[in-house]
């Protein structure tokens, strides 16, 4: 029965919509965000490095085909990329809610502790400990083997997506994606909670009114990032099957991939006074 199931090496994307006339409207508003994100960030790249002021760790912890398929090889690349990308921000959010901590809470240690060194370092584990963790579950991936559909019913390639089109039981590679999935989210979350903790303790004992609102400020925009991200990652990967249905899915992963990197760069920067007398600066010296 085995020598009878063909094997499947590539796999058709079907998108967000099956509807024709709705992938052309949706590749351009998408394009149209995704160029915005990218031009945005690399504009905030471009001020970071040429405005002192904002050499600081804070800043430092920023950052139409009509042929769907995809080889297999690719699907486990894009997975890797993003898998990295998306742990690597988990410990980055960490490590700027620690930062947020040290600047409010000891202001006199801030140049000592988040020194330059310091800085560097964290920034190395977060991305070792981000790209070395997925490649467990690549691993885990060329044990599985494929032969039913070759139709995944989604814009992108998503792991859990190629679960439901595998001939080799997945539930290993399933909870182990949960239990890593839950336990990197949980410390890192909670770092991040416990961090804010004492520094809204530490912003009410403020006696000026104008001090704590601009430490409010200054931690508002990073902790609405958190929520956003944590609470779409809590949704796709720790509550999987839990009920919403395919397209609640779709959305999830749209609002994560897409949604979430356009806000963020009017979070971190449009809202943030620093960045923004950074910008006034630069085109007052280019206009002079």
């Amino acid at each position: 029965m085995e020598q009878n199931k063909t094997l499947v090496t590539e796999f058709v994307l079907t998108g967000l919509t099956d509807l024709p006339g709705l992938q052309v409207p949706f590749f351009l508003v998408f394009l149209v965000i995704y160029l915005t994100t990218l031009v945005g960030n690399l504009g905030l790249i471009f001020l970071i490095w040429k405005d002192p002021h904002l050499h600081t760790p804070m800043y430092l912890f920023f950052f139409l085909s009509m042929n769907h398929l995809i080889s297999l090889i690719e699907c486990i690349s894009q997975f890797y990329i993003f898998a990295s990308s998306a742990n690597t921000e988990c410990f980055f959010l960490m490590v700027m809610a620690y930062d947020r901590y040290v600047a409010i809470c000891n202001p006199l240690l801030y140049p000592v502790v988040m020194a330059n060194v310091f800085c560097t370092q964290l920034l190395g584990v977060s991305y070792i400990i981000g790209f070395l963790h997925p490649m467990m579950h690549v691993g885990l991936l060329f044990r599985l083997t494929f032969c039913r559909s070759n139709l995944i019913h989604y814009f992108h390639w998503e792991i859990l997506q190629l679960f439901k089109v595998s001939c080799t039981d997945p539930r290993v590679n399933t909870l182990l994606i949960f239990l890593f999935s839950v336990f990197i989210q949980s410390f890192t979350f909670m770092s991040i909670i416990l961090s804010y903790s004492y520094v809204f303790f530490a912003i009410l004992k403020k006696k000026s009114a104008k001090g704590r609102s601009k430490a409010f400020s200054t931690c508002s925009a990073h902790l609405l990032s958190v929520f956003l991200f944590y609470g779409t990652l809590f949704l796709m990967y720790v509550l999987p099957g839990s009920g919403p249905c395919e397209n609640q899915d779709k959305i999830y992963s749209l609002f994560y991939t897409i949604i979430i990197p356009l806000l963020n760069l009017f979070i971190r920067s449009l809202r943030n006074k620093e960045v923004i007398d950074a910008l006034r600066r630069i085109m007052k010296i280019n206009s002079s």
